[in-house]
C-alpha cells in the first residue's frame, strides 16, 4: 500500500474514513466528489488532492485502486470506464477486511466477523447481536452500513468480534469476506434504481456468503432459503443454522417459535429459551429478528445466558417500529425507517397479529422509488382499517394499492402532510397508529430520522 495511488469516490463518512486510513498507511490519495463543496472537506489531511464538482474520470484512470463509497452509483461513466480499464474498484469495508486479517496474522489472533444483510431489519439485528456479544464481556465493534464506518473499528483495542451491517451497495465491491457467521435476513424490492432488477439486487446480497464459515438461513421465505443453500454449495463448504417464525414448523429449524401450552416462546432445539412476552421489542417480525440474532451470536461463540439477558433488556432502535406512546387508548409506532414495501409489510403484519384484523391506521407515502404498491395490498386489506396517504407519490401509491385489491378504494385518504395524517388518525377507531411510509422521505423531510422525530413530537403534542 506504501506509495500506491488510490482514488476515493464520495466524501461522506465512509469515504473520509478511507482517506484517513489510506494516508496513514502511506498511500498517495486523491478524493473526488460531485459536490463542489463537500461538508467534510475541511477534515481531509493536507496532502490529499481534491477533485470536487464532478466525479473526475481522468483521475480514476490514473490510479492503482479506486475506493467507492456506497452512495455512488458504480454505473456512472467515469467508474464504468475505469472498471473496463482493469482498475480495481473496492469498498471501504474491503479495506477493513484486509486490514483486520493482516493484523490477526501479525498478532496470531482471529477476530470473527458477523455479517448481516437483508432488505429490512439489518440495523436491529446488527445492534442486537453486538449487544449480546458485549453482554458476554467480548470487546465488540459494531459498524458498516449502520453508521460507524467499518475502518473506524480498527481503532478498538483488542477487538474480539466485529459485527457488520452490509448493504447491497457495499457487498457489490467486497470479495473474500470470510465471515464467521453471515445471513440474508429477508429480501424484497428495494434500490432497484441502483440495480439492474431484482436478480442483480439479490446477486449482490448473496456475496455475503463468500468464504463464510456458517450461514444463518430463515426457512420462512422458501425461495430465498433455497437460493442461499444453492449459493453456499458453490462458494464454500459452509455450516448452516436455520430459523423460522412459524410454530407450524416447530422442530424443523434450529431456532423457532412454539407454543407448548405455556404461551409462545423462543426455542433452540428442545430447549425453551424465553417467553415472547419477556421481550421489549414487539411484533412478529421482531420475534424473527430475535431468532436470527440468537443464531448468529451462537455461531460466533456467544454464551446463551448472555444472549437471553440481552433479549430481555433490548428496546429496539429509533424509527424501527419504535413504540412512542399510548394516547386516548391508541398506541403509536414510529417505523419511519420503513422505506420500502417489504419493511412496511413486516411492520403491518407484526403489529396486526398483536392488535387484530383491521386494527391499524397506517400512514404511507413519500418518494416511492419505482416500487409496485400492489404488493402491499393483501396485508393492508387484512390488518389496516384506514390508510392516510402523504407525500409526492401519493397518487402512484393509491393506484398500486387499488390495483392489488379494488376494495381498498374506500379505505384510502389523501391528507398530504404528516401532521394532517396524525391528526386524522388520532380521531379514527383504530387501536394503533403506524407510521411506516414504505417510501424515501426527501420530498418533505431532511431524512427518515427527521420524519420520525417529527412524528414522535406530534404524538407527544397529542398527549398534552
Amino acid at each position: 500500500m506504501q506509495n500506491q495511488k488510490y482514488a476515493v469516490i464520495g466524501l461522506g463518512g465512509s469515504g473520509l474514513s478511507a482517506v484517513h486510513y489510506l494516508t496513514e498507511q502511506g498511500a498517495i490519495v486523491a478524493v473526488t466528489d460531485a459536490n463542489a463543496n463537500p461538508p467534510l472537506a475541511d477534515k481531509l489531511p493536507a496532502q490529499v488532492a481534491c477533485h470536487f464538482g464532478a466525479i473526475d474520470g481522468e483521475l480514476l484512470q490514473s490510479v492503482d485502486v479506486i475506493v467507492i463509497s456506497p452512495g455512488i452509483d458504480p454505473r456512472i461513466p467515469a467508474v464504468a470506464d475505469a472498471k473496463r480499464a482493469g482498475i480495481p474498484v473496492i469498498s471501504d469495508v474491503q479495506l477493513f477486511i484486509d486490514a483486520l486479517k493482516a493484523r490477526d496474522t501479525a498478532n496470531g489472533t482471529r477476530t470473527p466477523i458477523i455479517a448481516i444483510t437483508g432488505s429490512n431489519a439489518k440495523s436491529t439485528v446488527t445492534t442486537l447481536v453486538g449487544e449480546m456479544a458485549k453482554t458476554a464481556g467480548l470487546i465488540t465493534g459494531i459498524g458498516g452500513n449502520i453508521g460507524t464506518p467499518a475502518l473506524e473499528l480498527l481503532k478498538i483495542d483488542d477487538m474480539q468480534v466485529a459485527v457488520l451491517e452490509l448493504s447491497s451497495f457495499q457487498l457489490e465491491h467486497i470479495s473474500h469476506l470470510g465471515a464467521q457467521a453471515a445471513t440474508i435476513l429477508n429480501i424484497s424490492a428495494d434500490h432497484l434504481d441502483r440495480h439492474d432488477g431484482m436478480a442483480d439486487y439479490l446477486a449482490q446480497k448473496l456475496r455475503i456468503f463468500d468464504q463464510a464459515h456458517c450461514a444463518v438461513i430463515c426457512q420462512d421465505d422458501a425461495v430465498l432459503a433455497q437460493t442461499c443453500v444453492d449459493t453456499l454449495k458453490r462458494v464454500a463448504p459452509t455450516a448452516s443454522i436455520t430459523t423460522t417464525d412459524s410454530s407450524l414448523q416447530a422442530g424443523r429449524a434450529d431456532f423457532y417459535l412454539y407454543d407448548d401450552g405455556q404461551g409462545l416462546a423462543l426455542y433452540h432445539g428442545a430447549d425453551r429459551l424465553l417467553a415472547t412476552d419477556k421481550l421489549k421489542i414487539k411484533g412478529k417480525h421482531n420475534l424473527l429478528n430475535a431468532l436470527s440474532a440468537l443464531a448468529l451470536a451462537q455461531a460466533a461463540g456467544v454464551p446463551m445466558p448472555a444472549m437471553i439477558e440481552t433479549l430481555t433488556t433490548f428496546k429496539g432502535l429509533p424509527h424501527r417500529c419504535e413504540y412512542v406512546d399510548e394516547v386516548q387508548g391508541k398506541a403509536y409506532f414510529n417505523d419511519s425507517k420503513g422505506t420500502n414495501i417489504g419493511s412496511t409489510i413486516a411492520a403491518i403484519d407484526g403489529l396486526g397479529t398483536v392488535y387484530g384484523e383491521r386494527s391499524l391506521a397506517l400512514i404511507l407515502g413519500g418518494m416511492a422509488k419505482g416500487q409496485d404498491f400492489s404488493e402491499l395490498s393483501r396485508d393492508v386489506v387484512r390488518w389496516v382499517d384506514t390508510v392516510y396517504l402523504i407525500g409526492v407519490d401519493a397518487g402512484h401509491i393509491e393506484q398500486g394499492l387499488i390495483a392489488g385489491d379494488a376494495t381498498l378504494a374506500d379505505r384510502l385518504r389523501h391528507v398530504g402532510t404528516l401532521d394532517a395524517a396524525v391528526m386524522q388518525a388520532s380521531q379514527s377507531t383504530a387501536k394503533a397508529v403506524l407510521l411506516s411510509p414504505a417510501c424515501a422521505s426527501f420530498d418533505q423531510f431532511k431524512s427518515y430520522g427527521d420524519r420520525g422525530e417529527q412524528f414522535v413530537q406530534m404524538v407527544q403534542d397529542l398527549a398534552k
